[in-house]
């Protein structure tokens, strides 16, 4: 890798991400508005200020199939979710954007694809065969026990011991795990505030799931500590335990190793590993540290194409290519 000084551009993309501290992004639901919404797109505003995107999830392919993706698009094009939406809403408040990639109650792994340009969200395939969760031995619910996904523009860097524990980050982005009553859709971009953290060590890497709940949850108010998650959601905590601790079980591997003795970590500690992953993102998105094959392609965060970014025409042509194949929605609207 060739470590250039950090140009007039970077400089102009620093000051951009900082910006984008206080942007918001406005996700307007209604009872009407969701009995319109057809299994092709999933439709809400999202607010950068001063020019506010209109953006819809479309939906390509066959679910539970490795051709299936679903993509962010504004009225001006794609846009990438893990680096064109924004991390925090309101950075005095600690409330950030939620990329939900796996609903509550469900039990097929989604997730950002890290390598494809704009990173749709996917089906995980693992050894050939497409990912699902499957614990009814471990805790009496079926999939997913929460809304599961990722802050966008954080990643945890795999060569590089974090704070904390001294292991290596496991290369994405920053898991959260959304306890609020609504069951969200995948590709769901919500507001959530962090109560607290809880640490796995996979395959040797620090692997942090980031506990939070919806800020528009009827509990919210009343829930701002890790600690007040047992008062208002009895035994939730440790079936989330029994869950990170299994979830791999099915697979032929041992349980997973839970960092802190399996402590919870407190609100402020979320902060801070949410807010040190969104400095690690930054120093990849300028070519500061080595990149494993994470795509920074964007059409709107960079300055640019040294940094990613492409125009809007280019994301419709990198769509269209991908999804040449696919005998379904191959209509770019």
């Amino acid at each position: 890798m060739v470590v250039r000084p950090i140009s007039t551009a970077s400089i102009y993309r620093i000051l951009f991400i900082a910006s984008s501290l206080i942007y918001t992004l406005k996700a307007q639901y209604s009872d009407s508005d969701e009995s319109m919404q057809t299994n092709e797109e999933q439709e809400f505003e999202v607010g950068p200020d001063p020019d506010k995107l209109k953006i819809k999830v479309v939906e390509n392919g066959i679910p539970e199939t490795d051709d299936y993706r679903l993509y962010f698009k504004s009225q001006h094009g794609f846009v990438s979710p893990l680096n064109d939406i924004p991390l925090f809403v309101n950075l005095k408040e600690r409330i950030y954007n939620m990329v939900v990639e796996i609903p509550k109650g469900t039990n097929v792994k989604l997730a950002m694809s890290l390598g494809e340009k704009l990173n749709p969200i996917k089906h995980e395939v693992q050894n050939g065969k497409l990912g699902y969760v499957h614990l009814a031995h471990v805790v009496p619910h079926h999939g997913y026990i929460w809304n599961y996904g990722a802050f966008p523009s954080t990643w945890e860097n795999p060569n590089e011991n974090e704070a904390y524990t001294g292991y290596k980050g496991d290369g994405g982005p920053v898991d959260v795990v959304e306890i609020g009553d609504r069951v969200a859709k995948s590709g769901d971009v919500i507001h959530v505030k962090a109560l607290g953290a809880l640490g796995l060590i996979v395959d040797g890497k620090m692997d942090y799931k980031i506990i939070a709940i919806d800020v528009n949850d009827p509990k919210a108010a009343k829930m701002n500590e890790i600690h007040d998650v047992e008062t208002y959601c009895p035994g939730l905590m440790k079936d989330t335990v029994k869950w990170f601790e299994h979830y791999n079980v099915p697979k032929g591997k041992s349980k997973n190793t839970l960092a802190f003795n399996g402590e919870f970590k407190d609100r402020e500690f979320a902060n801070n590993v949410t807010e040190k992953s969104f400095y690690k993102w930054l120093l990849l998105s300028i070519d500061k540290v080595k990149n494993p094959g994470v795509s920074l392609t964007n059409t709107v965060s960079g300055d640019d194409r040294y940094q990613g970014k492409i125009s809007f025409k280019d994301a419709a042509e990198i769509v269209k290519k991908q999804l040449a194949g696919n005998k379904l929605f191959t209509k770019v609207k």
